[in-house]
């Protein structure tokens, strides 16, 4: 069942997918979310900013790729992960195999990781006039990437079913050009701490706490089928998932933290009272724009 013919058919099934989730999570016209995203882009530089640093962190992921092909003598770590806990992804995956499963997942892992991520900024754009959640994201995506990168230069842990002869890639079976069109934006060495369960955790800890039910449901949902699918797919070791359930239970929380100290000051932000007005009504004000 081949689902993926290259990078191009994803694009186009994440923005499917994307456009879905804007409309369940935020029950509104997912197009009116996008012209509030391009607004917020154009006229509130706060809003840009926090876009743009997320955007560099996602960029220093992929140059990490880079750095870490010129360099030389980093231990290989895969051997002690697999002493330790031995064939838990073999039993798993010889236990679960199935082709639809297989296909599912592949989607889960490959389009629905991605769109919730985007559409967890665009929920949070329209549904949060103090730009509370916004922030938090942003914060809490950056803070993930920033613990993990250095890992994976210094800690290589290569990925299960290159290590383990009995563990098969069942991404090929549904993605067969998935390591010549995908494995530029991951290496087959990053694999502690697990992204895909630390965003995971984190997208699904932050919905819940923007009391957004519908949309906390759907990314703790997710988020499990997402930490199934990276042992069934032979791709993570128990470890890698252990780890990233902590990066992302932290990043959340220090993603919320900072989105509230951030809220703060600007709450602390000397009111300038009208000609003629009494100095202790205070005026409720969007972002500086």
């Amino acid at each position: 069942m081949n689902l993926f013919h290259n990078m191009t058919t994803v694009g186009i099934y994440t923005m499917i997918a994307v456009v879905v989730l804007l409309a369940y999570g935020a029950r509104t016209n997912p197009f009116r979310i996008g012209g509030l995203f391009v607004r917020e882009m154009a006229v509130n530089r706060k809003y840009l900013f926090h876009f743009a640093a997320l955007m560099l962190i996602l960029f220093c992921n992929k140059l990490e790729l880079s750095i870490e092909a010129n360099m030389s003598g980093t231990h290989d770590f895969t051997s002690l992960f697999q002493s330790i806990e031995g064939h838990f992804v073999a039993n798993l995956q010889h236990t679960f195999h199935n082709d639809i499963l297989t296909a599912v997942l592949a989607v889960m892992y490959v389009v629905v990781f991605q769109a919730l991520l985007i559409a967890s900024v665009g929920i949070y754009t329209y549904q949060e006039k103090s730009r509370r959640m916004y922030y938090a994201i942003c914060y809490a995506i950056m803070v993930n990437y920033l613990v993990a990168i250095p890992f994976y230069l210094f800690f290589p842990v290569n990925e299960v079913w290159a290590h383990d002869s009995s563990v098969r890639f069942l991404m090929l079976d549904v993605f067969p050009n998935f390591e010549t069109e995908y494995r530029s934006l991951s290496g087959i060495n990053n694999c502690f701490p697990s992204l895909h369960t630390s965003i995971s955790v984190t997208l699904a800890v932050l919905a819940i706490r923007s009391g957004n039910k519908r949309w906390a449901w759907l990314c703790s949902i997710s988020a499990v089928m997402i930490i199934f699918a990276i042992f069934y797919l032979g791709i993570h070791w128990l470890i890698d998932m252990g780890g990233g359930l902590i990066l992302g239970v932290f990043a959340s929380t220090v993603g919320m933290r900072l989105s509230a100290l951030n809220m703060s000051l600007r709450s602390r932000r000397p009111n300038h009272s009208l000609k003629g007005t009494p100095a202790n009504i205070s005026f409720a004000h969007d972002d500086a724009k």
